[in-house]
């Protein structure tokens, strides 16, 4: 099964100093012996700043060496602190200068996708601006034609901002029209059309993640066998940052996500 585990699921057990980017891989690859890293740059950029600096080239070489080592492949790269949209235009030019540094990490790290957010208030989820949405739509373009030249594609997540309605991000794909360009889906996490919304965006699909929500709701198979349905061959990823006792927690969301993704096929 193509299963992979979120950086992001490890969040705590990071704050607390009790683990690093390369205590990571190693636990994705022999703790829970898997072969592909749902790779977050929240292991190795600096948070002093309200816009996140990312480590230096030659510590990226060094995560890319660790991986090539273990011959793991990296399915996403999610990049938090290089979304697009901000309402002031000189933050907004820091963001695309940060989010340019972070494409060429990704490229170094051989991503096969990369998340880079929409922008926008996490507590608050409302249709874009016309001048937010025309910038956004030129930038995902111009991210998307870099990606493809790349290899890879690249895309908002549903987590913040407008990207939590699902019929603003089908506008979305549908007015960027690249093939480069998708969408993560954190499957059922929406703030609109709940019911829907996994499917509205289903077409540009190209990574997903799990919660430990979706994984004990009785629909999740019947959302698994919807995405299998519209063609989806990504990599079913875990996002789960559990209170505490995460190994053992991770443990317990794989064998759900299996579960449901055995019932499904």
């Amino acid at each position: 099964m193509k299963i992979s585990i979120g950086g992001y699921s490890f969040h705590n057990t990071f704050m607390e100093g009790k683990m690093d980017v390369f205590g990571y891989l190693e636990t994705v690859k022999y703790r829970y012996r898997m072969d592909s890293v749902d790779l977050w740059n929240g292991f190795f950029i600096d948070r002093s700043t309200p816009i996140y600096q990312l480590a230096d080239k030659s510590y990226i070489r060094k995560i890319k060496e660790a991986l090539d080592e273990k011959e793991m492949n990296v399915v996403n790269f999610a990049i938090d602190g290089a979304h697009l949209w901000d309402p002031d235009p000189e933050v907004r030019q820091k963001l695309y200068e940060n989010a340019l540094v972070h494409l060429e990490a990704a490229e170094i790290l051989g991503a096969e996708t990369v998340r880079i957010d929409t922008g926008g208030s996490y507590k608050k989820s409302e249709p874009m601006t016309e001048e937010q949405f025309e910038y956004t739509v030129t930038r995902y373009q111009e991210y998307a034609k870099r990606a493809a030249d790349g290899g890879y594609k690249i895309g908002p997540e549903n987590h913040m901002g407008a990207s939590l309605l699902p019929r603003e991000m089908k506008r979305l794909a549908e007015a960027v029209d690249h093939q480069a360009f998708g969408f993560l889906l954190h499957i059922g996490r929406w703030k609109a059309d709940e019911m829907q919304g996994d499917d509205l965006v289903a077409p540009w699909t190209f990574h997903t993640h799990f919660d430990a929500k979706t994984a004990v709701d009785p629909l999740a198979v019947d959302k698994i066998r919807s995405l299998l349905t519209t063609g989806y061959e990504g990599y079913w990823g875990v996002e789960y940052n559990a209170p505490g006792n995460q190994y053992v927690e991770m443990e317990w969301i794989i064998a759900a996500v299996k579960r449901i993704l055995s019932d499904a096929v």
